[in-house]
């Protein structure tokens, strides 16, 4: 949520950012609301200056034994003011706060104008491309042939995009996602958590979900929960409404979960294999900063998450979102996409995005000073340290070999076992 204050006295500038996100809000009503919010303030601490008054010549007329009541009667209807301009105000809030709730993050001032993904520029490239002597299979011929996963049996159980992997398949998705959390959590001292895969809708608002983006979760209407489209839901909302001690920031934490996203207005893009679900596994990786610092975490956190390609030996663009193509909640964000051979594209499998106080403000989730002073909203950031069902991908079509098998990294083999990091057909 942005600061009505900054809206207030920064009109044009915020206009302006949220217009270089595509997104064009009428702050006229906002403002109009707020200046009657404001009216309706000052006209009851008036209000209450002059109860205030009357009560004390009330006191002084019975100290004198003297009759108060037309002045006790002043005070009453003054209470009764006081009590429809709250009512007043508590409404205009309501209706405030609902607008508020619609508009998206100011991008940062560094982020690159544009208005959509074909002008997210390349800022790095990692790796060798992938270019055998013989013809590449793309992840759904590899998997077939090894009967890696069954698509039309997790059809028959759930419904299009929700995978069934199975034998060395499973093996392989529970392999990359311990490798990747033990990888945060010893090389780049994150600290684990275990989410819950459902959040209310409180945690949802807080994130950014809603109100917005109701209609791409999936939701479970007589407990008023939703499953989570990402760990960035719950693991934000660990801390949503405390305050956090200064010394004791920046908290990391990592975190795998299931991810369900109906992906409302997207069917028929992307609908083969692993390339677009409805249920898929992630690691994620979330901070909570001092505001000094969150860009510096910002590029850490995308420099963590690049690590694992690179452990893998995956070749991997970064390519920074323009304004046009920023998130609702983000200021600023960087995409890591994998090269899929087989597939012959670029697949992406991480955003790295630093949302400011934005986020914050929604949870209320706030720092204290270590030398003192007044309370502070902090900074969240996420980024997926990775998604797997692209990372599998290019995984397979770049370790495909000649002869049908599949030759994993050897950083892999602590977490295959007796499987091995040859994948072949039992």
């Amino acid at each position: 949520m942005l600061d009505l204050q900054k809206i207030r006295e920064n009109t044009e500038q915020v206009r302006q950012g949220i217009l270089n996100k595509n997104v064009n809000i009428d702050f006229d009503i906002i403002l109009e609301l707020d200046q009657k919010r404001r009216d309706v303030i000052l006209e009851v601490e008036d209000l209450k200056h002059e109860r205030n008054l009357l009560s004390q010549e009330v006191a002084k007329r019975k100290k004198n034994k003297e009759d108060a009541e037309d002045l006790i009667s002043q005070t009453r209807d003054i209470g009764q003011r006081i009590k429809i301009l709250d009512d007043k105000q508590r409404l205009i809030e309501n209706e405030l706060d609902q607008l508020l709730l619609e508009i998206p993050n100011t991008p940062h001032m560094s982020a690159p104008v544009g208005a959509d993904a074909s002008e997210n520029p390349v800022v790095k490239t990692w790796g060798k491309r992938y270019e055998p002597g013989f013809k590449l299979q793309t992840h759904l011929e590899i998997g077939e042939a090894l009967e890696l996963f069954d698509f039309p049996r997790g059809t028959k159980i759930a419904g299009p995009g929700f995978p069934l992997y199975t034998g060395q398949g499973a093996r392989l998705e529970r392999a990359l996602i311990n490798f990747m959390l033990d990888f945060h959590i010893d090389k780049h001292g994150y600290k684990e958590v275990l989410p819950p895969v459902m959040s209310n809708a409180r945690a949802m608002t807080t994130t950014g979900q809603l109100p917005k983006f109701e209609d791409d979760m999936y939701k479970a209407p007589l407990d008023e929960l939703y499953l989570i489209p990402t760990a960035e839901v719950p693991v934000t909302n660990i801390h949503q409404g405390e305050i956090i001690p200064e010394q004791d920031l920046p908290i990391r934490y990592c975190a795998y979960s299931s991810c369900f996203r109906r992906e409302a207005g997207s069917y028929g893009k992307d609908t083969r294999g692993f390339l677009r679900l409805h249920q898929f596994n992630k690691v994620e990786l979330v901070k909570f900063t001092h505001p000094d610092t969150s860009y510096m975490e910002l590029e850490a956190l995308r420099r963590d998450a690049e690590e694992i390609l690179e452990a893998l030996g995956l070749e991997y663009r970064v390519i920074e979102l323009v304004t046009g193509d920023l998130s609702f909640s983000a200021a600023k964000c960087y995409d890591l996409e994998l090269w899929a051979p087989g597939e012959e594209r670029w697949l992406e499998v991480s955003s790295c995005s630093n949302f400011e106080d934005f986020q914050a403000r929604r949870g209320s989730i706030r720092f204290k000073p270590q030398g003192g002073g007044k309370i502070q909203l902090l900074h969240t950031l996420n980024g997926s340290g990775v998604a797997t069902p692209r990372l599998l991908v290019a995984l397979l079509e770049t370790c495909q070999q000649a002869d049908g098998t599949v030759l994993l990294p050897e950083i892999l083999g602590p977490y295959m076992g007796s499987a091995g990091i040859r994948l072949k057909l039992a």
